[in-house]
């Protein structure tokens, strides 16, 4: 049996619910925009430190704790999909000055950041290199819709 899941109006995405609750959306939005240059594993290691930035400053894109049908707890996640974006190093630039405008809560990996290996390195590494010459690989964004829109600007959905 096949299911064709279609996108709701004005872009909400439904997913099956139990109780037949009406989607969520959010007037919120939670993106990681990638260098598109990255290799795989640098993808994912760039985008689960970028958003482990997000959960700790900004408590309310915490959901509540997850429990199975067993009675086993589990961490709390999101409350809201990640979406990830790619662009060129100048598009991932020109997003960090708009995010940095907009004073929207941000979270930065540079390319320095892969040759080291502990916390007390990477913010050292950042701290190091000024604001303008940061070699940008990642960049997390949280806030309004429509503001993290507008730092996107020339960015493209990650494939």
């Amino acid at each position: 049996m096949q299911r064709t899941y279609k996108t709701a109006r004005y872009g909400v995405r439904e997913s099956p619910s139990m109780n037949d609750e009406q989607p969520i959306r959010f007037d919120t939005k939670i993106a990681v925009l990638l260098r598109e240059d990255l290799e795989p594993w640098q993808r994912l290691n760039v985008t689960a430190f970028l958003v482990s930035g997000l959960g700790t400053t900004v408590p309310e894109v915490i959901g509540e704790p997850y429990e199975d049908a067993g009675e086993v707890p589990y961490l709390p996640m999101f409350r809201q999909p990640v979406l990830v974006f790619q662009g060129t190093k100048e598009t991932l630039t020109a997003a960090h000055g708009r995010a940095l405008s907009r004073s929207l809560p941000r979270a930065v990996f540079t390319s320095d950041l892969f040759t080291t290996g502990n916390d007390r390195d990477n913010r050292a590494a950042v701290r190091a290199v000024p604001t303008a010459e940061l070699d940008l690989v990642g960049l997390a964004v949280y806030g309004p819709r429509n503001a993290v829109d507008k730092v996107l600007k020339g960015a493209r959905m990650h494939p």
